[in-house]
């Protein structure tokens, strides 16, 4: 019966864990679309670090957020101050571990859950960073933000109609690329 009080406990705190950090990218990413309601077209280096400062800052906070939902229940069923709840919170939900707080044997599986589902969320919170940025260079740049950036221009991106080059990265001589004077490209082996 415990391990599925246990576990129920897991569930829901991962699910309450997952519906903030969601929640809190929505309500970032329409901050951001009112803040930019033209678009984040050439902010300059000095608004897109502020874009990207204030972005993470935010993002910092949600995290803070996550890790005092785990730290209210720590403190409630397990740990006897919030100072406790918090440090072993933020000790497992960061994947550092706090070796110093132990939770009771029939609760320690929170601690890894909290771990798995912090990592997860970091990763969430990145992927949205690089995203934005990623955005920021493509607007600022757009060459720096394609596939081929810093590669020479192709025969078709130079006008040359009926070209026939060879894929620098195949170094194969059966596989060719030919420009169709259409702008079509097809491969032929």
């Amino acid at each position: 019966m415990v391990f599925l009080h246990q576990n129920g406990a897991a569930v829901i705190l991962v699910a309450l864990t997952i519906l903030v950090q969601c929640a809190g990218m929505t309500a970032l990413i329409h901050w951001i679309k009112a803040q930019f309601p033209n678009g984040i077209h050439r902010l300059g280096l000095f608004h897109s670090f502020l874009l990207v400062v204030r972005f993470t800052s935010l993002l910092v906070c949600l995290h803070m957020v996550e890790i005092l939902l785990w730290a209210a229940v720590y403190r409630v069923r397990l740990l006897a101050s919030w100072e406790a709840a918090f440090y072993f919170s933020a000790a497992d939900y960061s994947t550092v571990g706090a070796g110093d707080l132990l939770l009771p044997p029939t609760w320690r599986l929170l601690g890894p859950v909290e771990s798995l589902t912090g990592m997860l969320m970091c990763g969430l919170s990145a992927s949205f960073v690089f995203a934005i940025v990623t955005r920021l260079i493509a607007m600022e740049d757009p060459g720096l933000s394609e596939l081929g950036a810093g590669a020479p221009p192709s025969a078709s991106e130079r006008g040359e109609d009926h070209a026939v080059a060879l894929r620098p990265e195949k170094q194969d001589s059966r596989v060719a690329i030919v420009a169709h004077a259409a702008g079509k490209v097809t491969r032929t082996a």
